[in-house]
């Protein structure tokens, strides 16, 4: 659960403990405030005798109780009630001065230190936090889990796990799938902390704690904790009336003999006829997974690596086990193939296990926005992309080179500018096959102008894996240059992105002049050498004096911007001698400091600001 939608209960025994408990509350949207003061209450603020009463009555009720007083107050409050860390919800204490903010219990499982850091920063007071992990910026092993979706076990105690790893002891981090949580693990890694992608790789017994992230079953004597991610998909068919017990039980000694933990099955699957199986339905319900069911024609869309002349003719598919696992994974490959298995009864079923294909650790390519032209405008996902990835083909005529000084020792770097397509496909190529990390890096964000849809549609006729990391557009940049909001209430509500008909042409409903009926702010790219069309297809609907803003390489060190109405586009355009990477903006958004937006007007009530309604006394 986010801190934001924490259920929280503000606890206060002062008047100026009432007027942080007021501010608190207002941050909080799903948050109650307590109070032994003599109050007007209402629905959020409640005024009770004492605390005690109030922790008997309600202490497990809330997600969070933020005393703000004494912190001997606060202990001896809570004392009676506490259980555990699993499941005492999360405490902290304010002073009723502001000046810190202590996290006092659950603060990993509970959230109380995330809260506390939180309040800290709304009261520009001292966050005092006393776990170690945290005192040291090190992963909080005892929720990774939950944070992540996956399944914790160890070979001994979690505190042993825990002192070893804060006590900085040489550790093995083996990763063998690749999810958010392992991305989070490497960006993150300690020094004390070596990373491996396989288990062969790692003497296990030259460390002092292992951590796994994947779906092995592991055995060593070495402390080591793994975290299960839900990967594994299984595909079955089997004798009608199989024996639930004897399913399972074979099933499950199936997935230990492969090495595979059954904590990492993310669902099992079969043939539609198999959708009232109740040795499927009972092995679903006891790892806590869905069971899916595939028709034949959708079964028969997968060439499996075992076809079966015998199968088909019974059931009309050439393969269930494979077929299914394969579907439920989202790729044609196994880690483990057909196997047959007849049970004690005489009963027969088949198996086939595969690796979900999104926890694949395979070769990628990212199409990142490289931001309007400054560097510190690129994101941070990019940044840390761009110092991992192994090739970066970038376009050196709108990307700063200062950028590829990110790229890590031995990567490739080329400059995309005066190579084909089919060149830079041809470097991509050679280091897909080699499971690379690969950038194509782009100016601004690649979704506009970025040509990126005619590598994309390669990519997926080739198969391969890519994902797009947004970036900071030019006109974006531009209207942080003008210090303008582009969308004022009441004058512009519609931003327009488009560019004049040069040599490309444009769709016949998109024509400059049809859009300037809605006098938008219309931000206009690729257009510099065709100005004087520009601006007689704007005075169409545009008046004279509308505002403009020609921006040359916004953002850029030598960024240059004209400010002037509309009559002067082409003048400007003409004594500057611009010909490239120019914005043009028009409309009345540009420097106007009118017409106030009703998001923050006092008479404006919603879920994160409440109407304050007056209440009897309770």
């Amino acid at each position: 659960m986010s801190e934001h939608t924490l259920k929280i209960a503000i606890l206060c025994f002062t008047d100026q403990g009432l007027q942080i408990a007021k501010t608190l509350q207002k941050e909080f949207y799903r948050s109650k405030v307590y109070t032994t003061r003599k109050v007007t209450a209402n629905k959020d603020i409640h005024q009770i005798d004492t605390a005690s009463q109030l922790m008997s009555a309600s202490f497990n009720s809330y997600d969070a109780w933020v005393f703000v007083g004494a912190l001997g107050i606060c202990v001896r409050s809570i004392a009676p009630h506490i259980k555990d860390k699993t499941s005492d919800p999360a405490i902290i204490n304010v002073d009723d001065q502001s000046k810190f903010v202590q996290s006092v219990l659950s603060g990993h499982v509970g959230k109380a230190n995330i809260l506390t850091k939180q309040v800290g920063r709304i009261l520009d007071a001292q966050a005092v936090l006393s776990t170690s992990s945290d005192l040291q910026e090190l992963w909080s092993l005892d929720t990774l889990a939950e944070t992540y979706g996956w399944k914790a076990k160890s070979n001994t105690g979690t505190n042993e796990i825990i002192s070893l790893f804060v006590n900085r002891k040489s550790t093995a981090l083996i990763l063998k799938i690749k999810d958010k949580g392992t991305s989070y693990l490497e960006k993150s890694c300690p020094d004390f902390v070596d990373i491996y992608y396989d288990l062969e790789d790692c003497s296990l017994d030259t460390y002092e704690l292992i951590i796994y992230v994947g779906y092995e079953v592991i055995d060593c004597k070495t402390p080591i904790i793994t975290y299960y991610a839900p990967c594994i998909a299984i595909g079955s068919g089997c004798a009608k009336d199989i024996a639930p017990s004897l399913l399972i039980e074979d099933m499950e000694s199936a997935l230990y003999q492969k090495g595979i933990a059954k904590e990492s099955i993310y669902a099992i699957g079969s043939a539609s006829i198999k959708n009232e199986e109740q040795a499927y339905l009972d092995f679903a319900s006891r790892n806590k997974i869905p069971f899916i069911t595939y028709t034949g024609d959708e079964l028969n869309t997968i060439d499996v690596a075992n076809p079966s002349e015998v199968v088909k003719k019974k059931v009309g598919v050439y393969g269930v086990s494979e077929a299914a696992a394969a579907l439920i994974a989202g790729q044609s490959k196994w880690l483990v193939e057909k196997t047959k298995v007849l049970t004690q009864s005489g009963k027969k079923f088949t198996y086939a296990f595969s690796l979900v294909g999104v926890y694949e650790r395979k070769a990628s390519i990212a199409i990142i926005g490289a931001g309007s032209g400054n560097p510190e405008l690129l994101t941070l996902k990019g940044q840390y992309i761009l110092e991992n990835a192994d090739c970066i083909l970038y376009a050196g005529s709108l990307v700063p080179e200062a950028l590829t000084h990110m790229a890590k020792e031995g990567a490739l770097v080329r400059n995309s500018a005066s190579m084909t397509l089919e060149e830079q496909i041809a470097i991509i190529d050679r280091y897909y096959t080699q499971g690379k990390s690969i950038v194509r890096l782009h100016s601004g964000d690649p979704s506009i102008y970025g040509a990126i849809q005619e590598q994309m549609t390669i990519f997926d006729e080739k198969g391969y894996e890519y994902y797009i990391v947004p970036g900071i557009s030019s006109f974006q940049a531009a209207a942080a240059y003008l210090k303008s909001e582009f969308t004022i209430p009441e004058v512009a509500q519609t931003i327009i992105l488009t560019r004049g008909e040069g040599n490309t042409p444009m769709p016949e409903h998109e024509k400059i002049a049809d859009m300037a009926k809605l006098r938008a702010t219309m931000c206009i790219f690729l257009s510099v050498g065709i100005a004087k069309k520009i601006q007689k297809q704007l005075l169409e609907y545009y008046p004279e004096d509308t505002p403009l803003a020609i921006l040359y390489r916004v953002s850029w060190p030598d960024e240059k911007v004209w400010i002037g109405t509309l009559s002067e586009l082409t003048q400007i355009i003409k004594t500057n001698k611009l010909t490239r990477t120019v914005m043009i903006v028009v409309g009345e958004a540009i420097g106007a400091r009118k017409n106030r937006s009703w998001l923050y007007d006092d008479k404006w009530h919603h879920i994160f600001r409440k109407k304050e309604k007056i209440a009897e006394n309770s």
